[in-house]
């Protein structure tokens, strides 16, 4: 599986409206996030989906939105900004052998992990470091574009999961991804 990061700007088309009429944030995350989450993030892009997710978590919750690249986290502050949205999102720059969360240890409710662990040089590193950030009982969702990742190599992010203590509890549909619903145990 070749491991190649979304160019920062394709961050602009990644954020863009018109992306909701395949995928809308507010149904994706509908069953999962509530007021009060703490959510986790990795490779937010632009905030396609934090803006929603800072909606979701309220003035109580937290949104830690982690990227490799400076010019993404500058648009996902510059959007957040705007929708005024800004004091809830948490965004980091990470590195590429480390998400840089260690902080979080066991205070984490829920991961969105859409279309990035794909890109990753070690998803087993990032199983390990999602997992530690995870509560007992907090959940990951993970979906990988069916055009991107294969159900051979999903089949094999799954596996390197259950290794850091992240077993299948759904197998959710969503049109032209491989998903499932992570528990950690």
């Amino acid at each position: 599986m070749a491991k190649r990061v979304c160019p920062w700007w394709l961050g602009y088309l990644l954020a863009s409206p018109i992306r909701r009429l395949m995928c809308d944030p507010a149904k994706v995350l509908a069953p999962y996030v509530r007021e009060g989450t703490t959510v986790l993030e990795p490779g937010p892009g632009m905030g396609f989906f934090t803006l929603e997710l800072a909606r979701r978590v309220g003035p109580s919750g937290r949104v830690v939105a982690v990227d490799l690249q400076p010019r993404m986290l500058a648009g996902l502050k510059r959007r957040a900004a705007r929708a005024g949205l800004l004091e809830r999102v948490d965004a980091r720059l990470g590195a590429p052998d480390s998400l840089g969360v260690a902080d979080l240890a066991g205070t984490v409710d829920f991961v969105l992990a859409f279309a990035v662990v794909h890109e990753l040089p070690s998803m087993d590193v990032f199983f390990q470091e999602s997992a530690a950030a995870l509560k007992e009982g907090g959940t990951l969702l993970l979906a990988e574009p069916r055009g991107h990742v294969s159900s051979i190599e999903f089949e094999s992010e799954l596996r390197a999961a259950a290794q850091s203590g992240l077993n299948p509890a759904d197998r959710p549909k969503m049109r032209g991804n491989h998903v499932a619903l992570l528990t950690k145990a």
